[in-house]
């Protein structure tokens, strides 16, 4: 056999194992398993009927920026954005993401699912958070959310925020899902000014939701009653000669507190409050 013919039967042998197939299989798509390690947890997912719960109490609209920390498969954000949600899941594995874009787009929704860390990541701008994360995890998150605007909605599946409690709990055999909304940061000495009336200075006292305070008047200290903080929204009361004089208000942080007074003889009139 010449060298020509053992050279073109050697090629012609290489053509023919590629075509029938003896090259590297393509690699399957990846699928999770439960219990898979992650960076700080492992994957599990969250029952559909938790997730629906949740994105019912943080009361997820059309519009509303929802952000899933630690989005894993992207149910949650899914689901939010079936809602009409504009919706975007934070994970730390590539692998989950380009899962989660894949069911995304099976399911006919648009989400933005981005690879990173959800301590280093910017979320500022959402209206609801929703996180399935470990205790200690939610703690270390605790101060990044309390720093949100308020009236900011977070839900979470499981786990709570250490003393900072829910807002509401709902149980569903077994399962829990919390809501916080984040309050307003009003603690301090506030200077208000009624229509028509001498300024008063109120102190307020604030453990989280939690709120309490009292009046300064005439020397002496008149504890405030039905104190509230709800997100952007204050209301207490003082009492007032022949009655009680009802305060609703609103405010950011660090912002003047504004809003009207209901007197003793049902007048209402504006006021305004400010810090020092």
């Amino acid at each position: 056999m010449t060298t020509f013919r053992r050279r073109l039967l050697t090629a012609s042998a290489a053509a023919l194992l590629v075509l029938t197939g003896c090259a590297q299989p393509a690699a399957k798509p990846f699928e999770p398993t439960v219990g898979q390690a992650g960076k700080d947890v492992i994957w599990v997912p969250t029952p559909d009927a938790v997730v629906e719960r949740m994105l019912e109490l943080a009361q997820v609209k059309s519009g509303d920026r929802v952000v899933d920390l630690g989005s894993g498969d992207g149910k949650i954000a899914i689901a939010a954005a079936k809602r009409g949600a504009r919706a975007r899941g934070i994970e730390f594995n590539p692998d989950m993401v380009a899962l989660s874009k894949r069911n995304a787009q099976a399911q006919g929704v648009q989400v933005d699912f981005r690879q990173g860390d959800i301590f280093a990541s910017d979320f500022s701008d959402a209206d609801v958070i929703t996180l399935y994360l470990l205790p200690h995890l939610n703690e270390k998150l605790r101060p990044i959310l309390l720093d949100m605007k308020p009236g900011t909605r977070v839900t979470s599946h499981q786990f709570q925020m250490g003393d900072w409690k829910p807002d509401r709990t709902d149980d569903l055999e077994g399962r829990q899902a919390h809501l916080w909304i984040v309050p307003a940061k009003v603690a301090g000495r506030w200077s208000v000014r009624v229509d028509g009336q001498p300024e008063l200075a109120v102190h307020l006292v604030q453990r989280y939701q939690a709120l309490e305070g009292h009046l300064e008047r005439g020397g002496s200290q008149v504890p405030l009653q039905d104190a509230r903080v709800e997100g952007p929204r204050v209301s207490f009361a003082v009492p007032q000669d022949g009655g009680t004089a009802r305060f609703q208000g609103s405010t950011g942080h660090g912002g003047p507190m504004e809003g009207t007074v209901t007197l003793a003889d049902g007048t209402q009139k504006r006021f305004i409050a400010t810090r020092p």
